[in-house]
């Protein structure tokens, strides 16, 4: 009975333990989501004025001709993976790598350090991943589609639907697509579209980038304050219940010492 009391005790000192720990990386969680918030809208707003200006200009016959929106078979396959940077996130990673499986023969680029690590790269950081970094990936990764050395480029990153909610997705960026309808008729643009276009779209693709970083972010941030608000009420629950077996335990070895004297001092 007392070994039992004992390893009681020590598992409700655990389970308390975690619960401390479980309620502070909540709390961290808490305090970012407003920046990631702040971030996220401010690099939607950007990547929406940029897709606007290129959808207008692939109405233009000449921009037919660009080699960014040249018909491919889409046989070579480029993904840009954005993943956290750590676990304790719920499914967040684990929801963007089985989105990845289903990809099997493109080629990725990892972005974020449970990313690198499951595609064995050298570790980057989607929190601390600049517009620079992006812009400097674009350009690469336009090059080599000029170059034909891929047909098609996507990015699978997280959509952020609410607190609750948040979805893995891919976006296709490349090649471009003639946009069906646009408010932008009749812009003229200087000195000619296709020039424009080609100036443009490694711009657009870093700001698709940048922004859906900043989106995944705050999906991870949002993932991780539930799964750690759950992992607390989950924990609170065990040690209520381990306090219950431990009162109970203690409660029947007092009886038993009770009996024991009883049934001495009557011998």
């Amino acid at each position: 009975m007392g070994a039992d009391i004992k390893a009681l005790r020590s598992r409700i000192r655990s389970v308390d333990s975690t619960l401390h720990l479980t309620k502070a990386m909540g709390l961290v969680a808490s305090s970012k989501m407003r920046r990631a918030n702040e971030a996220m809208m401010k690099s939607r707003d950007y990547a929406a004025a940029v897709k606007d200006a290129v959808e207008v200009l692939t109405l233009s016959s000449e921009c037919a001709k660009s080699p960014y929106m040249k018909e491919t078979d889409g046989s070579r396959t480029k993904i840009i993976v954005i993943a956290g940077d750590r676990g304790l996130a719920g499914g967040y990673n684990a929801n963007i790598f089985r989105l990845v499986k289903e990809y099997p023969d493109a080629e990725y680029i990892p972005i974020g350090k449970r990313a690198c690590e499951r595609f064995g790269t050298e570790h980057n950081s989607s929190e601390n991943f600049s517009y620079n970094d992006a812009k400097e990936l674009s350009d690469k990764l336009c090059r080599e589609f000029c170059d034909g050395e891929f047909d098609r480029l996507g990015i699978i990153s997280t959509k952020y639907v609410s607190m609750m909610t948040q979805e893995a997705q891919i976006s296709w960026v490349l090649p471009i697509k003639k946009a069906e309808k646009t408010s932008g008729v009749g812009v003229i643009f200087e000195p000619d579209e296709i020039t424009i276009l080609n100036e443009s779209v490694p711009e657009y693709i870093a700001g698709i980038l940048i922004a859906s970083l900043r989106e995944s972010f705050a999906s991870e941030v949002a993932a991780r304050r539930m799964a750690m608000d759950s992992a607390g009420k989950n924990a609170q629950q065990m040690i209520d219940d381990l306090q219950l077996k431990y009162n109970r335990a203690r409660q029947g070895a007092i009886t038993q010492e009770i009996t024991e004297i009883v049934a001495g001092s009557g011998t």
